[in-house]
C-alpha cells in the first residue's frame, strides 16, 4: 500500500494549487479525482478576473496548472475515492479508491460541488435533448438557434455572452428583479443587447423528442406564459460534495458546506478543506489561494508533530 504524506482529494484549482505546494515544500503528495483534472472549472468559457491573464479559458488555464502540479507531485485522473478510513498510526488515513488503497498523514479535501437542478417538470427528461448545463460543452450546438440561459449570478451572465458570441440568440431568464453577478458582467450584457425575462422561474420544460417551449412563472403576479426555445442551459448555483467530509464526521454548516478555519482546518485534525465545498466566496483565484494556505497548513502540521 502507498503511503503518502498529504493526499489530495479533488484536482480543481484549488487541489491542483495545493498540489504545487505540497510538493515544492518536500513532502510526499498525490491528487486524486474521479474525473479529468479541472473539475467545473473546465467548462468556465472565460475569465477576466485572473491576475495575470486579461482573457483564458477554464480548460487552458487548468492545462497549465496540471503541467505545473505534476512537476511536484503525483496526479490520478479518472479514480474515484470511495471511503476514507481513520487509523490510529502515523499514517492516519485509509484512502480507498475503485481502482487501489494508499494511507495518508494528512488529508485535504478539494471535492468541489456540482450544477444544482431546476428541479422543473422535464427537466430530467430533456437533459441532452436540449437542457444543458456546461455552455462551452454544448453551446456549438445552438448556433444560429433560440435558447434560454436561466440564472443570474457571475456563471450565468458568462455563459450567456458566451453563447452570444457564439452565434446562439441567447435570453437570459432570472427569477429576481436584478441579477446578482459582477457589475462589469451586467454591462456587457446591455452592450451585447441580450434580452432578458426578470421576475420569472422555469415551470416546465416540453417538447417531443427535444425541447421545443418553456413555460415561465411570473413571481409577482403568478401568471405563466410558454414560449418556444430550441434550448434552455442552466447556471442556478452549486452543490458541494460533502460526501467524504461526512465520513471523517467534518463539520457542516447549515447549506452543506465544510466549515475551516483561517488556515484551511476543520474541526478534525489533519484534515483540511478548500474551494467550493467550503464555506465562503465560490471564485477561482480563492480555491488557489486557499490550496496554497491549506498545503502550508498541512506541511507546518506534520513538522511540529516530528
Amino acid at each position: 500500500m502507498e503511503k503518502y504524506d498529504i493526499i489530495i482529494i479533488g484536482a480543481g484549482p484549488g487541489g491542483l494549487t495545493a498540489g504545487i505546494y505540497a510538493g515544492r515544500q518536500g513532502t510526499k503528495t498525490l491528487i486524486i479525482d474521479r474525473d479529468l483534472a479541472g473539475g467545473l472549472g473546465r467548462e468556465v468559457p472565460e475569465m477576466e478576473n485572473y491576475p495575470g491573464f486579461d482573457n483564458i479559458s477554464g480548460l487552458e488555464l487548468i492545462e497549465k496548472m496540471k503541467s505545473q502540479a505534476t512537476k511536484n507531485c503525483r496526479l490520478h485522473e479518472m479514480e474515484e475515492v470511495t471511503e476514507i478510513a481513520s487509523n490510529d498510526t502515523e499514517f492516519r488515513f485509509t484512502v480507498t479508491t475503485n481502482k487501489d488503497q494508499y494511507q495518508a498523514k494528512s488529508i485535504i479535501l478539494a471535492t468541489g460541488s456540482s450544477h444544482r437542478h431546476l428541479d422543473a417538470k422535464g427537466e430530467e427528461e430533456f437533459k441532452g435533448k436540449g437542457i444543458s448545463y456546461c455552455a462551452t460543452c454544448d453551446g456549438f450546438f445552438f448556433v444560429g438557434r433560440d435558447i434560454l440561459m436561466v440564472g443570474g449570478g457571475n456563471s450565468a451572465l458568462q455563459e450567456a455572452l458566451y453563447l452570444k458570441n457564439l452565434g446562439a440568440n441567447v435570453t437570459v431568464v432570472h427569477r429576481r428583479d436584478e441579477f446578482r453577478a459582477q457589475k462589469h458582467l451586467q454591462n456587457q450584457i446591455k452592450e451585447k443587447e441580450i434580452p432578458s425575462i426578470l421576475n420569472a422561474t422555469v415551470e416546465e420544460i416540453k417538447g417531443d423528442l427535444l425541447v421545443e417551449s418553456v413555460v415561465l412563472k411570473d413571481t409577482q403576479t403568478g401568471q405563466t406564459k410558454e414560449i418556444p426555445t430550441n434550448g434552455v442551459f442552466i447556471s442556478v448555483g452549486y452543490i458541494p460534495h460533502t460526501e467524504l467530509a461526512k465520513q471523517l464526521n467534518v463539520n457542516l454548516d447549515e447549506s452543506g458546506h465544510i466549515i475551516i478555519d483561517k488556515n484551511q482546518k476543520t474541526n478534525v485534525d489533519y484534515v483540511y478543506a478548500i474551494g467550493d465545498v467550503c464555506v465562503g466566496l465560490k471564485q477561482w483565484v480563492v480555491a488557489c489561494g486557499e490550496g496554497a494556505v491549506a498545503a502550508t497548513s498541512a506541511f507546518t502540521d506534520l513538522q511540529n508533530q516530528l
